[in-house]
């Protein structure tokens, strides 16, 4: 992987991973389109740079990380459907990843829901602050979490729609949303990490300079991400991403029909 490769897949994880818009999906398609080779150390680096995603959760909102137990035991209890749902669909969920085209179906499927959102939760939402989600909330929307298991469905997107569904209006959602991705993601790099841990170490001894421009380009570029992500959603909300979703699964169905050699990473 040239130096090059590794700054674009930096940027395409920050920009991706927080938004409604699937990294999965993303990663996906620029590997393809740049026709990057996903060997061991390609593997090992887009595991790695999700850790630079995940700080800039904790460093913009680090005033706000430092929060009573009770809301880290809400956090957990976010948490747990996840790998509950994890543990006994493995198999499932491990077939399911390796099928491009439900990356494809899953974007349009979910760009489609996000393109009427908007208008189904308007009359639902509360001006609920973070601090006063109460432990079902936080509950159920780790449920819809678990929906982000499929490929392509986005973890952001389900976890924010289903904070809407708790009636939270989208700001708080989407803000408990990302508070969630810091225990979901961590624990995912690591189980990635400890599962291919003698290549992870082997290539991070040999590439630590571009591991390290990586994680620091997917960290500037997801803090930027979020910002702007939280002050669109307020004023706009989802419609924009919805079309969105539905132009890149469009054109992954396009690239699979036309032959173009995709593959899960």
């Amino acid at each position: 992987m040239s130096l090059w490769e590794a700054i674009l897949l930096a940027i395409v994880e920050g920009i991706t991973e927080f938004l409604p818009i699937s990294s999965t999906g993303h990663m996906i398609l620029t590997a393809a389109l740049a026709q990057m080779k996903a060997d061991d150390f390609f593997k090992t680096y887009i595991v790695a740079i999700q850790l630079g995603a995940i700080f800039s959760v904790v460093v913009l909102y680090w005033k706000r990380f430092f929060q009573s137990i009770a809301f880290y035991i809400k956090l957990l209890v976010g948490f747990i459907p996840a790998v509950l749902v994890g543990a006994l669909l493995k198999k499932h969920i491990d077939t399911l990843l390796e099928r491009v085209d439900v990356v494809a179906f899953a974007l349009l499927g979910g760009g489609i829901i996000l393109l009427f959102v908007d208008k189904w939760f308007a009359k639902n939402e509360k001006n609920t602050e973070l601090q006063e989600i109460s432990y079902q909330t936080a509950f159920w929307i780790g449920c819809f979490q678990c929906l982000a298991m499929v490929p392509g469905v986005s973890r952001s997107a389900a976890t924010i729609v289903g904070g809407l569904t708790q009636g939270l209006n989208r700001r708080t959602s989407a803000e408990f949303s990302f508070f969630l991705a810091l225990p979901t993601m961590f624990a995912a790099t690591a189980k990635s990490i400890w599962d291919t841990k003698e290549i992870f170490i082997e290539q991070a001894q040999k590439s630590w300079l571009t591991l390290l421009v990586g994680n620091s380009i997917a960290f500037v570029v997801a803090l930027l991400a979020i910002k702007f992500f939280i002050g669109y959603l307020t004023k706009y909300g989802f419609r924009l991403f919805g079309w969105y979703r539905i132009v890149v699964g469009l054109l992954i169905l396009i690239l699979l029909w036309a032959g173009v050699k995709l593959e899960m990473l």
